[in-house]
């Protein structure tokens, strides 16, 4: 099975440029725990890095930085881990176990953005046995 028939298609993004709390508030209007941060260049999406609901905790509020002031750039993860969209489920539960991550941006031919896969995705789509595998890899140490 290959990601793009398990990914969640067009999923919400931002810029660098976007405020953190604009960035909050489509976590919750998305019920969402990561936006892909891209850099538009005419239709084209190119993904430039991450923000997680952890990066504005750990990068801006734990270390006393207003997050209401700050841009996504401020906390953002980079450089970003993508797969691509016609890579297979197992390749892409490799790739969240070896980078120890829930989410990962899914890119197309061209390094744009097409969707985002999580550990639900693949939880409801992958045999039991590698779920199990990813989330008990991507849990080590956390």
């Amino acid at each position: 099975m290959r990601i793009e028939e398990v990914m969640t298609r067009d999923p919400a993004c931002c810029t660098p440029e976007t405020k953190v709390r604009d960035v909050a508030r489509m976590m919750v209007e998305y019920d969402c725990g990561e936006i892909p941060l891209v850099q538009n260049a005419g239709d084209s999406r190119h993904v430039v890095g991450v923000i997680t609901d952890r990066d504005i905790v750990s990068r801006l509020v734990a270390q006393d930085r207003n997050p209401l002031d700050a841009k996504a750039s401020a906390c953002m993860t980079q450089p970003v881990i993508t797969v691509s969209n016609a890579a297979s489920v197992e390749d892409c539960i490799q790739l969240m176990e070896t980078h120890r991550i829930r989410r990962v941006p899914v890119v197309d031919e061209n390094g744009c953005l097409c969707g985002i896969v999580s550990q639900a995705d693949i939880a409801q789509h992958a045999p039991k046995a590698s779920t199990g595998e990813l989330v008990r890899e991507v849990s080590q140490g956390s």
